[in-house]
């Protein structure tokens, strides 16, 4: 049994007393009120809650690559795509969703090697918060001509700009 809707540790550790095989962080895909906790603000303190105990899904607001890695650093074992696939389906079919799921690949291929991860297990939190100036850059490339202009405050925090 796999529990959908978790966004709070106690309610992970409710399905662990139950003998769930799993759960879902997810908002329900925008289905909720604005406002509602994201799954990925949820998602660290839940990990750190049921870790190892649970298999731990992640779902809402995954658009890309970068989103996996993401979610994986933030405690997911795995992550549900919803919108991104169904739009793939309904506009190109089978082929649509080959092809996401190619740029998927290689954008989670570029963001584990701007975090320094050479396996999908060496993801992690750290890695995260460590390169966050190289996944902005990412961000910023993939938006269009961007350039990142390096904040000088110690805490490493960056300033993106439309190039142009």
């Amino acid at each position: 049994m796999v529990i959908k809707g978790i966004l709070d540790p106690e309610d992970a550790r409710d399905a662990v007393r139950f003998g769930a095989d799993g759960i879902v962080v997810s908002n329900h895909g925008g289905r909720q009120l604005d406002g509602v906790l994201s799954s990925a603000r949820a998602l660290p303190a839940i990990a750190d809650a049921v870790k190892g105990d649970i298999t731990i899904l992640a779902d809402s607001g995954i658009r890309n690559g970068l989103d996996v890695v993401r979610m994986i650093a933030l405690g997911a074992d795995s992550v549900l795509l919803g919108r991104a696939y169904l739009y793939a389906l309904a506009t190109h079919g089978k082929q649509g969703v080959a092809n996401l799921l190619n740029l998927i690949e290689k954008e989670m291929k570029v963001a584990m090697t701007l975090t320094g991860a050479k396996t999908i297990g060496e993801i992690s939190r750290e890695s995260l918060v460590q390169n966050a100036d190289a996944l902005r850059t990412f961000d910023a490339i993939k938006a269009g001509n961007a350039a990142v202009i390096p904040n000088p405050l110690p805490q490493g925090e960056g300033t993106v700009r439309q190039a142009g």
